[in-house]
Order: structure tokens, then C-alpha cells, then sequence
């Protein structure tokens, strides 16, 4: 099939959505289309070179198609509304795709679930979603525990920090992005128990628009390192270095954006866990149905140091990365309060990333102490 026709095809379906794939599905055997080769598609909220969240799913993608007697089929730009129901539908039913990766967070609840009880033979895995064992058994979700890599970009912007105000551009409060607002800023208050971290949030994904005027507006305030948890950290990157800003990468390494500017950041691997759960899959074996990890689990990683990181921050900041590698450190550690003043981790407690999970780091809804900001209504 030439990748016109895989197109056009896709489109129709597409197009059709409801009465019309089920027609088509009906006439298929076992519920869709069977390939040769086994399929896998990536589906993405946005453009795959985005320097951020999709292109950091796109490099995991681009690490499958190198392995043998598989193929991959991509879908970008596809928003979280009934068009990624009718893109799932199309891999399925065209591309007889028998595992998807559809990797923004507002595919899950309704889209992923509704279509993982129309096809139970077909394996649904989501990136940060909440799975639980009410939901399908052919769904699942996985994320890493980036917050980790997060406290790394803390503890070295506290040490880059002339003024203590750091800045963090976030998209929406879901508990992944609290995650990552607090442990930057308990990271950098480990270094400077004085410094504060301005929160603007913009309200969706990708707003390069607001994300500017929220990274201006900081700088304007006095905040001389910035970080984000956006889609596409390019906006921010280029708008703090332009300013004389420092910044905090954040998905994947934005430091050719911004050579100088650079300090660190905390990317995704799924490069190395997209190939792994390939495998599983193509083998018969079951994937994890809730499936979480941290540097030691190799989920994540941390960007090489920018120039303007002292020997010092490196040091501190690689044995605190050594010890959460080792799964010796808790970053979430009672007690600790919120900005409201409120107890948010009674003393004794911790919230404790493991693969089991914890109910409560994985429900986050406050902000600590040190985060200058409050959460929309």
C-alpha cells in the first residue's frame, strides 16, 4: 500500500466515524483488519518535530521501526476529541494495527477505553493515564516518574539563581504537572530555602502565544530561570533566552534552541521502553497494565550540563540523581506544607515513587510552600 493510498484511505474512515466503520469492521474478520506483518501506531497531539512531548514519543517510535518484522504507522496533530477515536479506528481497521500507542494524556477517558471494549483483541497502551481494574484488560497505561528529573532541574537552577525566583510556564493542574511544579521547586529550595517559583498557567497544551507573554511577564518580575510543562518547550526556551533568562529544558533537550541559556533538563526515554513493550507484545507476553518508573527504571534521563553550571550544582545535583536512582531518596517527605499553609504530607509520611504506585502522588492536587500561585478553579 502506497503511503497515498494509506492516507486517503485513513481519511475516509476517518471521515465516516460511527455507522460507517462499524459497516466496514463487520465485514472484516475478527473485528479488523489482519496484517502480515504485525502493526503498531503512534498517534500524537501535535507536530512530531515539536522539540517537546510529541517528539520525544516520535523518537520512541522511530526506535521501533528500526527492529525486524514490524511496522510502524504515525498519526500527528490529532486532537484529544472524537478524532482520535476515528484515527484508532482507522490504524485498526486499515493498517491492522494490533498495538497502539495513543500518548496524550486526554485520549484515555472516554476515547481509549470506549474503543478498548469495540476491539478486545487489539492491545491499547496510554502515556499517563490512570488505569485501573475496572477499565479494559486490553488497555493500559505507563508514564515515568519525570518529577525526578524535575528536582535535578531544581537543585541546579537554586545554584544558577541570582535573584531566587525561579519561573515554571505549565499547561493544565493534572497531577503529573503539579508533580513536576513541586519537586522543581523543593529541589531548588534544597539549595535556597528561600527561593520561590512563580507558576502561570496557561490553560492547554500548546498556547505558544500565552506561553510567551507568561515567560515575559515572569522575566519582567525578576525570575531568571524558567522551566515549563507544556507540549512544546520551544516557545519558552527561546523567549527566556532571548530575554538573558536561563532555562530548565523539559520532554527532550531544547540546549541546541538555546546553547548558552541551557542548564539542563528532565526528558522521556521511550526509547528504550517502546521497543521493550513491542517485544512483549509481538512474544504473547503481558504488558503491565499500570506501568511507572524513574531514572532507575531508565524511563527518564537528564540532559548533559550547559556551560553555565558550576562544578559545584553538578556535583550536588549527581549524587542526589545517584541516590533517586538507587531508589534511596524520597523526594515527597512529610512533613510539608502547601502555599496555603495547609499540612499536604503529615510528618512520617511519604509519597514514594514505585512501580506499585501511590494513590496520592499519583492524585497530586496542591502546590507547596515556595510556589507563588494558586490552582484555577
Amino acid at each position: 500500500m502506497s503511503m497515498h493510498t494509506s492516507i486517503t484511505r485513513r481519511l475516509l474512515l476517518a471521515g465516516l466515524g460511527g455507522v460507517g466503520a462499524t459497516a466496514i469492521t463487520a465485514n472484516m474478520p475478527f473485528g479488523h483488519a489482519q496484517a502480515a506483518t504485525p502493526v503498531v501506531g503512534f498517534i500524537y497531539v501535535g507536530p512530531r518535530d515539536d522539540f517537546g512531548y510529541n517528539q520525544a514519543h516520535a523518537e520512541g517510535a522511530a526506535a521501533v521501526k528500526k527492529m525486524k518484522a514490524v511496522k510502524v504507522v504515525e498519526e500527528e496533530r490529532i486532537p484529544e476529541t472524537v478524532q482520535v477515536a476515528k484515527t484508532m479506528e482507522s490504524m485498526i481497521n486499515l493498517d491492522g494495527a494490533g498495538l497502539l500507542f495513543p500518548t496524550s494524556f486526554g485520549y484515555f477517558n472516554p476515547y481509549i477505553l470506549n474503543e478498548a471494549k469495540k476491539y478486545p483483541k487489539v492491545r491499547f497502551e496510554h502515556a499517563g493515564g490512570l488505569w485501573t481494574p475496572k477499565d479494559p484488560k486490553n488497555a493500559g497505561s505507563y508514564f515515568g516518574y519525570i518529577f525526578e528529573g524535575q528536582y535535578i532541574n531544581g537543585i541546579i537552577a537554586g545554584y544558577a539563581s541570582k535573584s531566587g525566583k525561579l519561573g515554571f510556564v505549565a499547561a493544565k493542574p493534572i497531577p503529573q504537572v503539579l508533580q513536576n511544579i513541586n519537586a522543581f521547586t523543593l529541589g531548588a529550595r534544597l539549595v535556597n530555602p528561600k527561593a520561590t517559583t512563580q507558576v502561570i498557567f496557561t490553560g492547554d497544551w500548546s498556547l505558544p502565544v500565552k506561553e510567551a507573554e507568561a515567560t515575559n511577564s515572569m522575566i519582567d518580575q525578576g525570575v531568571d530561570v524558567v522551566t515549563m510543562h507544556v507540549d512544546s518547550p520551544k516557545v519558552v526556551v527561546q523567549t527566556a533566552a532571548k530575554r538573558g533568562a536561563m532555562v530548565c529544558g523539559y520532554h527532550c533537550s531544547q540546549a541546541a534552541l538555546a546553547p548558552q541559556s541551557y542548564l539542563t533538563g528532565a526528558e522521556w526515554n521511550w526509547t528504550d521502553l517502546y521497543p521493550k513493550f513491542v517485544t512483549m507484545w509481538m512474544k504473547g507476553e503481558t504488558i503491565p497494565n499500570f506501568y511507572r518508573g524513574g531514572f532507575k527504571e531508565g524511563l527518564i534521563k537528564q540532559s548533559p550540563y550547559g556551560p553555565k553550571v558550576s562544578a559545584e550544582a553538578r556535583k550536588h545535583a549527581d549524587d542526589v540523581k545517584a541516590k533517586l536512582t538507587a531508589q534511596q531518596y524520597v523526594i515527597f517527605k512529610g512533613p510539608l506544607k502547601d502555599n496555603t499553609g495547609k499540612m499536604a504530607v503529615a510528618g512520617g509520611s511519604e509519597l514514594i515513587q514505585t512501580n506499585a504506585t501511590d494513590e496520592k502522588l499519583e492524585s497530586m492536587h496542591f502546590l507547596v510552600d515556595g510556589v507563588l500561585g494558586s490552582l484555577p478553579a
